[in-house]
């Protein structure tokens, strides 16, 4: 999922901390793979280990950026097959 901020970046920072704790959850359960803020600071990159894009899509709706109106998605389905996650395998807590 690639986020695009909607908002001023002051104002999606004050939500940041909801946020993260919103991409860790996704970490405990075993969803996001990797995640981070892109540079220069317009969005942001959650690589989600997910089946569909509804799935993806039903768990992007629970982050505290769209909850707000700060930020909005667009999902990109990607397979790894070379580099650092080929060979990636699912786990789920």
């Amino acid at each position: 999922m690639i986020s695009k901020y909607l908002k001023p970046l002051d104002e999606v920072d004050a939500a940041r901390e909801d946020h993260l704790n919103f991409v860790a959850d996704l970490e405990k359960r075993g969803f996001s793979v990797t995640a981070g803020r892109q540079d220069p600071p317009l969005g942001g990159v959650i690589l989600l280990d997910v089946d569909t894009e509804a799935e993806a899509r039903e768990l992007i709706a629970q982050d505290p950026y769209v909850q707000r109106g700060l930020a909005s998605y667009t999902a990109t389905g990607w397979q790894p097959t070379r580099g650092a996650l080929a060979g990636y395998q699912r786990v789920r807590n």
